[in-house]
């Protein structure tokens, strides 16, 4: 399944659009200023090095013959000077193109990383987070060197091109035909392998896409790797993917060197063709010095091609890798502050349910027709086997996915035309999945509530019986822990999550499977804390451990999407329905 999971290609039949070259154009803007100094640079490096052929003409043809020794001698002081404003103008340019191509990394992947927090849960959940991070780092990386010197460099290179041209017709005017005359061949074959060039730069950007994807989840699953004793098997398809990503790289850049071979076979023959025209056929018109001028300038006309041709290459792969980044940034919203949202006032904690349907998939609903209404203060439990609706209910309450029909209301407002910072600040939420951070453990606990106080922090802490092992912690509340918490056991991880939401102060508290990882000797303890914590709060539990939920003012009974039971813990084992079913079962197994 991996293998197939991991080895999925994207859409390779879209052409080439420079649509998404210009949109990359909007970044380039902000840092104009850089460019212009970079282009600036460039060009008076390249008009310097033009001028370099004509004073080597001028000794060979003039200077020589007359022993002009005072002539030669300022000849030679003006090529040094040339070389040496070469070398500041090389110098100044890499600064400003360096200045601008970071400017741009910054800027595209903060607005990407800025993009994927508003994005909804089911972004995540339906694609490997590899995926996702290969377009943040690597594809950002591959596009800023040729946002940078890439197109400061084509527009250089085309100038240098017009200049050379310009330079060759005042020389010899039948001489730069010959030049030129290997130029419609060069096109003709570019032209002829532009699309074989796009499809294998794709290809290769979606293998080691495939390959990246795998490994960061190899990464983060390697105990339960080691568990099941998977090394192998997985060590089999890590050595195909990168197989792939090998082969696909190596097809796409053999197309690329294509290029190279011919515009040397070019560049060559015309080389040598000066030298038999300008001998054979205009030996009599031409001077060695100019013969020697135009060759040199034959030379410098094709590297610049030679150049074109590697940013063609380059601007391939760069429109590839900005149409997957734009992909990523178009990605719709679709939990979003809706036009004319207004904030929340200060919750009292009132919440209903009317004729709410929900669907992850299309015609697949997950909750139908559900109704509840939930007083200010008031505990509700949420039970019923796996994949009733439970976690989906309480995701809804805070406006984690949009619903299909119906409405959450709190405090009477619908929660779909309020504001979802206004929403989510009031709510203390600890999912099933607890999250550590990487950083200190005050840090941790501090994380839904920048400015709360060290002692705020503690007092938290004690009152989830986590300041205990805290405590014996070696640096105490500053120990470093790393991205989630390994040095923690699954127990004290939750401890610190739950220090976290209660530090938050909220007014509806979320508990989805809030003490699964903690042993029954705290967790005695933990629910002393808990019923601190609910007082004057409205909130809702989801639990396994029946046990714990018992003093819940009312428990519903989630079954296939619907509200089946509802009541206290008294009230529905007198009823001996399915919570009773349920409740006695694991009662008697415990």
């Amino acid at each position: 399944m991996a293998r197939n999971k991991y080895n999925v290609d994207e859409n390779l039949e879209t052409e080439f659009n420079f649509a998404h070259l210009k949109r990359s154009f909007v970044y380039i803007k902000r840092y104009k200023k850089w460019f212009f100094g970079a282009f600036f640079f460039s060009a008076v490096s390249i008009l310097c090095g033009l001028l370099m052929p004509l004073f080597t003409a001028n000794a060979i043809d003039e200077q020589i013959p007359a022993g002009d020794v005072k002539g030669l001698i300022i000849a030679g002081l003006a090529i040094v000077a040339i070389v040496i404003i070469q070398a500041f103008c090389n110098k100044f340019r890499s600064r400003c193109s360096a200045q601008a191509g970071q400017a741009i990394i910054r800027d595209i992947r903060r607005d990407l990383y800025v993009h994927l927090q508003e994005l909804p849960f089911d972004y995540f959940d339906s694609r490997p987070h590899g995926k996702i991070l290969v377009r943040v780092v690597n594809y950002v990386n591959s596009v800023s060197d040729f946002l940078t010197n890439g197109i400061v460099n084509i527009i250089l290179q085309f100038l240098s091109l017009i200049l050379i041209a310009v330079f060759m017709v005042i020389l010899s005017p039948r001489l730069s035909l010959v030049v030129l005359a290997g130029l419609p061949v060069f096109i003709l074959y570019i032209f002829s392998i532009k699309r074989q060039q796009r499809r294998a730069w794709q290809l290769q950007a979606n293998k080691h896409s495939n390959f990246t994807a795998y490994l960061a989840e190899s990464i983060n699953g390697e105990r339960v790797t080691q568990s099941f004793a998977r090394e192998e098997f997985n060590g089999n398809i890590n050595r195909q993917l990168a197989q792939d990503a090998r082969s696909a790289y190596l097809k796409a850049v053999t197309i690329n060197h294509s290029i190279w071979p011919l515009t040397m076979i070019i560049s060559k023959a015309v080389f040598y063709a000066i030298y038999l025209v300008g001998v054979i056929y205009l030996r009599d018109y031409i001077a060695v010095g100019l013969l020697v001028a135009m060759t040199s300038y034959a030379n410098r006309f094709w590297g610049p091609i030679q150049q074109l041709s590697n940013y063609y290459n380059q601007m391939i792969n760069t429109v590839s890798y900005l149409e997957r980044i734009f992909q990523l940034m178009d990605e719709p919203v679709t939990v979003t502050d809706v036009e004319g949202a207004e904030d929340l006032p200060p919750m009292k904690g009132e919440v209903d349910f009317e004729h709410v349907v929900f669907e992850y998939e299309k015609d697949r609903p997950i909750l139908k027709d559900v109704s509840f209404h939930v007083p200010a203060g008031e505990s509700i439990a949420l039970v019923g086997p796996t994949g009733a609706g439970k976690s989906t209910i309480i995701n809804l309450v805070s406006r984690f996915y949009n619903l299909k029909s119906g409405e959450v209301r709190i405090d009477g407002h619908d929660i779909s035309k309020a504001t979802l910072r206004s929403i989510r600040s009031q709510m203390g939420i600890m999912l099933q999945d607890t999250f550590i951070f990487s950083g200190t453990i005050m840090d941790n606990i501090r994380y839904g509530r920048l400015d709360a106080t060290d002692e705020e922090c503690i007092a938290a802490a004690k009152q989830v019986y986590a300041d205990d092992f805290i405590s014996r912690m070696p640096n105490g509340y500053y120990t470093e822990i790393n991205e989630r918490g390994d040095m923690l056991s699954a127990g004290q991880r939750q401890l610190l999550s739950f220090a976290r939401t209660l530090l938050s102060d909220p007014r509806i508290l979320i508990l989805d499977e809030a003490t699964s990882s903690i042993d029954t000797n705290t967790e005695l303890l933990v629910q002393e804390g808990i019923k601190q914590l609910l007082k004057a709060r409205t909130s809702f539990v989801v639990a396994h451990r029946l046990s714990t939920i018992k003093d819940c003012d009312r428990i519903l009974y989630i079954s296939e999407g619907r509200i089946v039971e509802s009541g206290s813990h008294d009230e529905l084992m007198e009823k001996k329905g399915l919570y009773y079913e349920l409740y006695t079962s694991q009662l008697s197994n415990e």
